[in-house]
């Protein structure tokens, strides 16, 4: 099958204006270099950059005339290339996630990008680029009824009707949702970097004045001005979010400007992590994203399309998360209180850090200010055992009897549960400084197949006292053999393909 006939002006036109600049650059560079007789030199620039345009739109033909596509049984094929042909086969079990997604110009036009991601890594394994839109969805959904077929060991063949599929709407986020999420998805932590700011300033020249006068103000407006940036970019983002389930794999929908539609498989979920800033857990809300194998919320084409829920209610997220991967109610296990002592020795020391550095660059710059500018951070030591207390009080860990739940985060809290099945490594690590003896501290990494550094990262038990930590990670690498068992035998058990016909 061949790409949508559009695709080729589509695609003429946005990356005619990247060849048309650069050659119009080249026929500047021949038009002075006096290397063409005084006719020419004039009509350089324009004829330059018309053959930019022709030779872009001949290659624009040629690649959708030698572009083809089929899906098959085993999976789907390309055949690509106008120099050198390409031939790829992504088989049907590989593919994790098909993602369409249609710019503004593309909805008009009607067509869309459909991009497949495969377990074994964050980039895109295929990307159609572009087919009509009503064409992307029916890739979508054939690619995965065929998938679902083929795990249960049925045909694969077409069918002659259009199959109806039944749609369960899990979650639509209303507008009054969307406005609070674009207000509340706000980083605090960039207003923690702005703090310094008033010991800096002194030392540019000519700004001393605007530091001891405007600092404030021009922070305030920064601040805000951030802020507005941050929620309209949210709320184009997650404009008309719509999240859907239909059978085993779940199905979303949104975006302003950039739309996508994606499927999300239940049975490749690697983690579902809860999410919540400081505004979110003030207010009650929360989020809720999901990672698969090969990449997690963040890592795809999309940008984060695979977040399940963008803001709800914590408990609404709460059952949601239950829907994707049904576990416990997590009691925690915090760490040490030695390890709130640690916290706050190493916030002491930062902020000894600044003040070294604040006051070396004030003394380079010939102490241009009052000599107690650079020692302006150390106001901050007030809020050292509050801030040390918060960082303790927000970490812990539950070894459930089917998933491990870990928690880490003040400014943005994260919440991550593995099913122990899913489990790739478990990870025992000390550092320098967990390792002296007033601490005895360790780490617990509990890592899965997606490797996603979304969300705070893998799932980690930090801080555990060292015996604590051994304990756990021989309890998580004891509950992952015991499901692996329990799964092959659930798998022997099940009657064959045989018998199942024999019995209808």
């Amino acid at each position: 099958m061949k790409l949508h006939p559009l695709s080729v002006p589509y695609r003429m036109l946005s990356r005619g204006a990247s060849v048309g600049v650069s050659f119009f650059f080249v026929g500047s560079a021949l038009s002075g270099s006096g290397v063409l007789p005084p006719p020419l030199a004039g009509l350089a620039v324009p004829l330059v950059v018309a053959v930019g345009v022709l030779l872009t739109a001949l290659w624009q033909v040629a690649y959708y005339r030698r572009f083809d596509y089929e899906l098959t049984d085993d999976g789907l094929e390309i055949a690509s290339g106008v120099v050198s042909r390409r031939q790829r086969e992504i088989p049907l079990h590989r593919v994790q996630n098909v993602d369409i997604s249609r710019n503004v110009l593309q909805r008009l036009l009607g067509i869309a990008a459909l991009d497949l991601e495969t377990a074994g890594g964050g980039d895109t394994e295929a990307s159609l680029r572009y087919v009509g839109y009503e064409e992307a969805k029916r890739l979508q959904r054939e690619i995965q009824r065929r998938k679902r077929q083929r795990e249960a060991g049925e045909e694969t063949e077409a069918p002659t009707e259009p199959i109806e599929e039944r749609e369960q709407v899990l979650f639509e986020l209303a507008e009054g949702e969307l406005a609070l999420l674009s207000v509340l998805s706000f980083d605090l932590r960039y207003f923690s970097l702005l703090a310094f700011g008033p010991a800096v300033l002194p030392f540019v020249p000519g700004l001393a004045e605007l530091a001891v006068f405007g600092g404030l103000l021009l922070y305030a407006i920064i601040g805000v001005g951030l802020w507005v940036v941050s929620a309209s970019l949210t709320f184009a983002r997650y404009y008309g979010f719509r999240l859907t389930r239909v059978d085993d794999e779940l199905r979303y929908e949104r975006g302003l400007f950039q739309r996508f539609d994606g499927s999300i498989p239940l049975a490749k979920v690697q983690t579902v992590t809860m999410s919540e800033n400081v505004l979110m857990r003030r207010f009650g809300y929360a989020t809720l994203a999901v990672e698969t194998a090969g990449y997690g919320p963040g890592q795809s084409p999309s940008g984060g399309s695979e977040a399940a829920v963008p803001l709800a209610s914590r408990e609404r997220v709460f059952e949601l998360a239950n829907e994707v991967e049904p576990f416990e109610t997590p009691t925690f296990q915090r760490p040490p209180t030695r390890a709130r002592t640690r916290y706050a020795i190493r916030y002491l020391l930062g902020l000894g850090a600044i003040v070294a550095l604040l006051y070396a660059v004030w003394s380079l710059a010939g102490r241009p200010v009052v000599w107690y500018a650079p020692f302006v951070p150390l106001a901050f030591v007030v809020l050292v055992p509050l801030a040390a207390h918060l960082t303790w009080v927000n970490r812990g860990y539950d070894a459930g009897e089917t998933h491990v739940v870990t928690q880490n985060g003040f400014w943005r809290r994260t919440t991550k549960i593995v099913p122990y099945y899913r489990v790739q490594t478990v990870i025992q690590s000390r550092t320098i400084f967990q390792r002296r003896r007033r601490w005895r501290l360790a780490d617990v990494v509990i890592d899965t197949a997606s490797s996603a550094s979304f969300g705070g990262g893998v799932a980690k038990a930090a801080d555990l006292d060292e015996a604590d930590a051994a304990e756990l990670r021989e309890f998580v690498g004891e509950k992952l053999q015991e499901s692996l068992r329990a799964r092959r035998e659930t798998k022997r058990t099940e009657p064959s393909d045989e018998t199942r016909n024999a019995n209808s």
